[in-house]
């Protein structure tokens, strides 16, 4: 049974996700503000969330950043239109993906098995035991571990999807529309800025000083590089 938590402060767009999301291998958590979805989560072993971010008592950016503390299961923030910087700002917390409201059912189900895809099967299509080295990064899939001079690193599931992309690529560049469908699993239509996003959060993690990287690249109208001879 796949569980998951969809929070959103009206009740007639949690009943229509609900209704979308009707699968007898879906078990469905509801919770109406941020601090319902936070006790959900602790009591519960959740596998993704779908998360308004305009709501009372806690809204969702709030509640992302505590989830990112502590778990690592797919977020899909759900928003206006209007919330643009919202997006943006929810992408760095450490959201996963975005749907915009109103929702096309279609999108709902295709963006929520993808994700679920991704992270309970993350790493199926390579063996199991294989680990990643460039310079001072070292991915082991097997654990789904990553380290940076020897020191554990917390990554969201998309931020390793990419991580673990680009070592398995090196010397590779490859375009944000190239990266977002060899990672989301679908057509990019127009959300490539996600990658981008993805990958600052990323350096911010993984680089010393993320405006000047050691490892991930930019080649200037191309796309990303990850160096595999960059040992600094």
């Amino acid at each position: 049974m796949i569980n998951i938590l969809i929070c959103d402060d009206e009740k007639d767009i949690v009943n229509a996700l609900k209704i979308y999301l009707n699968n007898p291998d879906y078990h469905l958590f509801d919770a109406y503000n941020g601090k319902q979805a936070l006790d959900i989560l602790k009591q519960n072993e959740i596998d993704l969330v779908l998360l308004d971010i305009m709501m009372p008592v806690k809204d969702g950016i709030e509640t992302l950043a505590e989830i990112r503390k502590e778990y690592n299961m797919p977020v899909i923030l759900l928003t206006a239109k209007s919330e643009d910087k919202d997006i943006v700002l929810g992408l760095n917390v450490g959201a996963d993906d975005y749907i915009t409201k109103p929702f096309n059912p279609l999108e709902v189900s295709a963006r929520v098995n993808s994700q679920l895809r991704r992270f309970l099967k993350l790493g199926s299509s390579i063996p199991k035991d294989e680990t990643y080295v460039i310079g001072g990064i070292e991915l082991n899939d097997k654990n789904k571990e990553v380290k940076v001079d020897d020191e554990p690193i917390s990554l969201t599931p998309k931020e390793y999807d990419i991580l673990k992309f680009l070592m398995s690529n090196p010397d590779k560049v490859f375009s944000p529309k190239e990266i977002y469908k060899n990672i989301w699993k679908e057509d990019p239509y127009g959300s490539e800025n996600i990658v981008a996003v993805h990958i600052r959060h990323l350096r911010e993690k993984i680089e010393i000083n993320p405006a000047e990287p050691r490892y991930i690249k930019v080649i200037f109208g191309q796309g990303y590089i990850m160096e595999e001879g960059r040992k600094i």
